[in-house]
């Protein structure tokens, strides 16, 4: 095959991976889960909880089989209310925490309401659940008693609560200390030894964009690799012995479980519609550290280092994490993050130049060649071969890379992807402004101004970067590339957006400069060429 159309094919592939990958987010949404009833089976070579549900009953568990279920009483009132300056946590009956109401501005919906992030008719974070199928029936009846304060206030220093839950063979006394970061700590203790499970309830849902997120389960095992059950993949079967973190996480929010030091036996069960539910296995004293709330870089350092695994870029974390810690340390310095993103992308096109600069020089020296590779086709036509050998011959002369074209955009693309999935997923750019009308860079712009200004950018860019198609059909796609972006990037994010729209300036400069030199360079090279007749 021609190097020159390999070059121009791999452009288009590329543009059609980038439709299929922002196409599907668009096309497809993300459902909501639905709760039904369901039977999951796991087999074990330890205790593993099996679930039942539906909306109407609670979830209960057994080992190694499936047992009824007890009723599930909805708008449960609360024993304790925990409030400090940035949430409101309630705790019901069950000793479950059965609502956390985020308090910041930033996270009110349009009409003022507080975010809440636990949904009604799921499995609350600290249900606990006994192996024993009476004993568990037992527990969905009889309320915990609170032994102190119905309200407690967090908002200077960690406070405990101490929940009492008093069945016909055992005692279990739960002690939940809150910190005001969101961070809680909880002690299980029961007066004789007998199995049980906890879980970090099923997801927070505190998101319902239609945005390609990785929302689910993310365990991280005890050999530090980290493991994504997205929703709609859980096998029902898998377990993590003495893992260091168990997350139940949405696109901005997390409920999850830790143990650095001694770990934590987890089993992920399967729901009706393939959710993963996180369980983790019970001692007559169990101690776990615990995290309800934003996935927030800051707080989870705080908390500890490690922790800020549990914030999940998806496919490009490899790139994502590095990008993420770049844009928070040039925040730091210019105090907005739209101008984080202004200055991120700059640093990018700056270590890209070198690459961006031959690139571009070869796709002016392939313009320039474009009618001698004309006369190749036509005087070889019959001779593939031979045509080739005669266009890379070509090529080697006069020092240009039918490929080098390519390599600016191959190095774009993860690029934007690893950076789509940041401004996506990272909880700072919720609420935060940039300029004027841009009050949000993790909502859409209102007025469509970024996206029609990011179309424009690309089609004037179109306008003066040399191209030499032979195919009409892909001169076509990449002539209709600028509109079909601006209609996908009208309802993404604006802060992606203002990325993609001040690379395309530079990007233009860049071009612009490119012209000037190469124009500079075929002066000089007709000059020596001049002299040298002469």
């Amino acid at each position: 095959m021609e190097q020159q159309d390999l070059n121009k094919r791999l452009l288009l592939a590329l543009v059609l991976s980038f439709f299929v990958f922002v196409g599907y987010s668009y096309f497809f949404p993300v459902q909501q889960p639905k709760i039904q009833p369901t039977t999951a089976k796991t087999e074990a070579t330890r205790q593993t909880p099996t679930i039942t549900q539906s909306n109407t009953q609670a979830p209960t568990v057994t080992q190694n089989k499936t047992v009824s279920v007890a009723p599930v009483q909805t708008g449960l009132p609360s024993i304790v209310t925990i409030i400090s300056d940035n949430f409101k946590m309630d705790i019901d009956e069950f000793g479950r925490i059965s609502q956390m109401e985020l308090l910041e501005k930033k996270y009110q919906a349009e009409e003022g309401k507080n975010l809440k992030m636990l949904a009604d008719n799921v499995v609350k974070p600290l249900e606990v659940r006994f192996s024993d199928v009476k004993l568990n029936e037992e527990a969905f009846k009889t309320p915990y008693v609170n032994s102190g304060a119905k309200i407690v206030n967090i908002s200077e220093a960690g406070q405990s609560v101490v929940l009492t839950q008093t069945l016909s063979t055992v005692v279990l006394t739960k002690t939940i200390t809150v910190k005001p970061t969101g961070e809680y700590d909880v002690k299980v203790e029961t007066s004789i030894d007998t199995p049980y499970f906890i879980t970090p309830g099923n997801r927070p849902m505190a998101d319902t964009s239609m945005y390609m997120l990785v929302r689910g389960a993310l365990v991280k095992g005890s050999d530090n690799i980290i493991n994504t059950i997205e929703d709609g993949d859980a096998e029902g079967y898998e377990k993590f012995d003495n893992a260091k973190i168990a997350s139940a996480f949405d696109r901005y929010v997390a409920s999850m479980f830790f143990d650095f030091e001694k770990g934590l036996n987890v089993s992920i069960l399967k729901e009706a519609n393939g959710d993963p539910l996180i369980f983790v296995q019970g001692s007559q004293s169990l101690h776990l550290h615990a995290y309800l709330g934003p996935k927030n870089q800051r707080i989870l350092q705080m908390i500890n280092p490690e922790l800020t695994d549990a914030i999940e870029f998806g496919w490009f974390s490899f790139l994502s994490k590095p990008f993420f810690s770049v844009l928070l340390w040039i925040n730091d310095y210019v105090g907005n993050w739209g101008w984080a993103i202004i200055f991120f992308t700059l640093l990018v096109k700056f270590i890209l130049f070198p690459l961006s600069y031959k690139g571009m020089m070869s796709m002016q020296k392939l313009k320039d060649l474009a009618p001698k590779m004309k006369e190749i086709k036509e005087k070889y036509k019959g001779d593939p071969a031979k045509m080739n050998a005669q266009m890379m011959e070509m090529y080697k002369k006069h020092g240009a890379n039918p490929m080098g074209g390519c390599l600016p955009l191959l190095l774009q693309i993860p690029v934007f992807f690893a950076l789509y999935r940041v401004l996506l997923n990272a909880v700072e750019l919720e609420g935060a402004s940039w300029i004027l009308w841009i009050e949000n860079l993790a909502q859409m712009d209102p007025y469509f101004v970024l996206p029609i200004l990011m179309g424009a950018s690309m089609w004037f860019q179109q306008r003066i970067t040399p191209s030499n198609f032979t195919d009409p059909l892909q001169e076509k796609i990449f002539k209709f590339f600028p509109v079909i972006m601006t209609v996908f990037f009208i309802y993404f994010p604006s802060g992606l957006v203002l990325y993609w729209l001040v690379n395309n300036l530079f990007t233009i400069g860049q071009q612009y400069f490119i012209n000037h030199m190469y124009a500079k360079h075929k002066a000089e090279a007709v000059l020596a060429h001049t002299k040298k007749k002469d």
